[in-house]
């Protein structure tokens, strides 16, 4: 079973790196802001499999929780800037 949730870690890992690539070089900056907000998840997820693994979910559950709190606020705070920009 471990190698099972190593294998779905390494694969998100991987689409998470195709996820960064559209951050960084998207079109848009719709697609940027997109982007950033699924790096961000799938961090996420990669944390809690992470916490699986180790049998250590109550700390990384915490630690999972507060980066989504954080995430949330980068998207809204890049979001809320693009639209004063004008670029939104």
């Amino acid at each position: 079973m471990d190698k099972f949730f190593l294998t779905i870690s390494l694969i998100l890992s991987f689409l998470a790196l195709i996820s960064l690539y559209r951050a960084i070089f998207g079109p848009t900056v719709v697609d940027r802001v997109i982007g950033v907000g699924v790096v961000g998840t799938k961090t996420l997820i990669i944390l809690l499999l992470i916490g699986f693994l180790y049998k250590r979910m109550d700390m990384f559950v915490d630690i999972s929780l507060v980066y989504a709190i954080l995430n949330f606020i980068a998207v809204l705070i890049f979001a809320k800037y693009f639209v004063r920009k004008g670029v939104l």
